[in-house]
């Protein structure tokens, strides 16, 4: 059957990882779907009871020199719209306040004073090193299509080797005990709160490289996206052709081509990029082969509970909070919140008060397996939970100056972003060569986004952006 609209490139939605794949290859003849009316997913940023609001955390770092975020841009010639963060994150538990931030001197002399210890120079040194040792890699790969990839994924995990030796072989658990001994209950909360936020797991699970890079990215430069993040995103798809909520059905590969069938019409593409969770994504194939492939990726069951709120106030604030509690908010896995305060003097987002977006983790399956009376209950009392620890930590702040708030759940998420959990499984030597990515055994077919390797945000889903711009223009 003849195809009348084909395209060198059908990347298969807009959030991070499509959108920089379609940034970088504005020389071919590109189309994006997505399914919402907002591009950038997760990343987006939509509008509700005439109030603007970021889908989830707004925390934009790696636009640095010599980081990958700038490096992409610079190659674009695109400069974003963005503020720079003075205090990257406020940590505060309890009567403890930590401000993580680029000055390591005055970050440790905090660190000593709430959790003294006499390693911990040695321990966040050691952090800082590490992270900085990864951003220098000049060869990092992860692929298997073919024996090529293999051996240069090989070549990659060699040059890890190099790099860091023995310490590659290190669990952030045996780290810890062995540089800071047994540490109280606070700082180890103090630890796993932040790393449940970058890679998705506490530091009793996951190899001693992963805690480094999720800890240190606060000694980095983080900025604030003015606008929105979806305003980010919109900027780098300003000359692609992007077809907002047209939703594709399924897609089946031909000899030539791959047709691509949406809720409006049919199209070709010589090579598809699928920007969806992989766990997910053999359900648009037609063919059962590709459908097969992907089954064998699970679901990483974790999601966000996200608060929106907008309220007014003269009272200026910092970007973002971590508040750290001392028992689980009700039907979650976390025992603290992450708030993101819109800047005072954003026109869009600040028009009739602070936008402030309020994130937790739980659960992607419990929402999912309510019935809508239990769903309604327990979604009510974790808004309500929140609501009066934010009040309780922010006690400047007024309930009666809250305009409007409302939350969401992974249900909510998957009803707007077509994703049920948020990020993949986390990396370790033991789950190295069964982690997705970009390539598939499939010529011409992708995959790119958090579910694979290197993981989620803005630098580990642009890592897998950089393995997958090679592979398309091999």
């Amino acid at each position: 059957m003849k195809c009348s609209k084909v395209f060198d490139l059908a990347i298969i939605g807009s959030g991070i990882g499509g959108t920089l794949i379609a940034a970088l290859n504005q020389d071919k003849k590109i189309i994006v779907f997505e399914k919402d009316k907002n591009v950038g997913g997760c990343a987006s940023t939509f509008k509700r009871f005439g109030n603007y609001y970021n889908a989830g955390a707004t925390t934009f770092m790696g636009y640095e020199e010599g980081h990958i975020i700038k490096k992409m841009f610079d190659s674009i010639g695109f400069y974003p719209n963005i503020k720079k963060s003075q205090t990257a994150i406020r940590v505060i538990q309890g009567s403890t306040v930590i401000d993580r931030q680029t000055n390591f001197e005055a970050f440790l002399e905090q660190i000593q004073r709430a959790y003294p210890n006499q390693n911990n120079r040695k321990f966040w040194q050691t952090i800082k090193e590490i992270d900085e040792k990864f951003w220098q890699l000049k060869h990092i790969y992860y692929s298997k299509k073919n024996l090529t990839s293999y051996l240069k994924s090989a070549w990659f995990f060699l040059h890890l080797l190099k790099t860091y030796k023995l310490t590659l072989f290190k669990s952030a658990q045996s780290f810890i005990e062995t540089t800071l001994g047994k540490i109280s209950r606070e700082y180890e909360n103090f630890i796993n709160a932040q790393l449940l936020i970058t890679v998705q797991s506490t530091y009793q699970t996951i190899p001693l490289l992963s805690m480094a890079l999720g800890l240190a990215y606060p000694f980095h430069k983080v900025y604030y996206v003015n606008g929105g993040m979806g305003s980010l995103i919109e900027s780098l798809l300003k000359e692609i052709n992007v077809h907002t909520q047209e939703e594709v059905v399924s897609v089946y590969k031909d000899k030539k081509f791959y047709r691509i069938i949406t809720n409006k019409q049919e199209y070709c593409a010589y090579k598809v990029v699928l920007n969806s969770t992989v766990y997910d994504s053999g359900k648009l194939f037609v063919q059962e082969n590709i459908q097969n492939y992907y089954q064998k990726f699970s679901l990483h069951d974790q999601s966000a509970f996200v608060l929106y709120m907008t309220l007014q106030s003269q009272e200026e604030f910092l970007h973002h909070y971590q508040i750290i509690l001392d028992k689980t908010i009700p039907h979650t896995i976390s025992n603290h919140f992450f708030v993101s305060f819109s800047d005072q003097y954003d026109e869009k987002l600040s028009k009739n008060g602070y936008s402030i977006t309020i994130s937790c983790h739980t659960k992607a399956l419990f929402w999912k397996e309510l019935n809508q009376n239990e769903y309604q209950e327990k979604k009510s009392e974790t808004q309500e939970y929140l609501v009066q620890a934010f009040f309780d930590h922010f006690k400047t702040l007024q309930r009666q100056n809250m305009v409007c708030c409302f939350s969401a759940t992974s249900k909510t998420f998957q009803h707007y972003t077509h994703r049920l959990n948020c990020g993949g499984n986390k990396l370790s030597l033991k789950t190295f060569l069964s982690l997705p990515c970009v390539s598939t055994p499939f010529d011409g077919l992708y995959n790119v986004g958090d579910t694979l390797f290197s993981g989620q945000g803005w630098p580990g889903v642009a890592l897998g952006v950089e393995i997958l711009n090679q592979e398309l223009n091999e």
